[in-house]
């Protein structure tokens, strides 16, 4: 039965309209200051559940294409080693800095950190882009 990749399809467009109206600056001039932080919180609101959604997906696509269990208990950086050996992903370190930016927007809010997620959006949309690409490549 092939994984059910909607959600991570329907997550990362939305994550894309939010970053795509927050890099704006002609749009984003036009809003009050609190409003330009609510629509940069909603990206990385977004940036949060996309992230959730692509390593529960890698873990799915690694028990059912490798063996049953195989990413259950595992640390998040073996998971991506696993993804990436079954090349699923390029790059463990940058997987694990998206993991990095997700504990730490969950668990303290400081401005300045919250920034630094924001400004890796970017980069997090051209990766979990690219993952989707390869599980709808192997999703049989």
């Amino acid at each position: 039965m092939p994984l059910q990749l909607d959600s991570l399809k329907k997550s990362l467009d939305a994550l894309v309209e939010v970053l795509v109206v927050s890099e704006d600056n002609e749009r984003m001039s036009q809003f009050r200051h609190f409003e330009c932080i609510a629509i940069r919180a909603g990206v990385v609101k977004h940036f949060e559940v996309t992230y959730e959604l692509c390593w529960k997906l890698i873990a799915r696509w690694l028990n059912k294409n490798i063996s049953p269990g195989t990413a259950d208990g595992i640390s998040r950086r073996h998971l991506f080693r696993l993804a990436a050996e079954n090349q699923l992903i390029p790059d463990v370190d940058k997987w694990m800095q998206y993991h990095e930016g997700r504990n730490i927007t969950t668990h303290e809010y400081d401005s300045d950190k919250t920034d630094l997620i924001y400004k890796s959006t970017g980069d997090f949309v051209h990766d979990a882009r690219d993952l989707l690409r390869a599980l709808e490549a192997r999703n049989d």
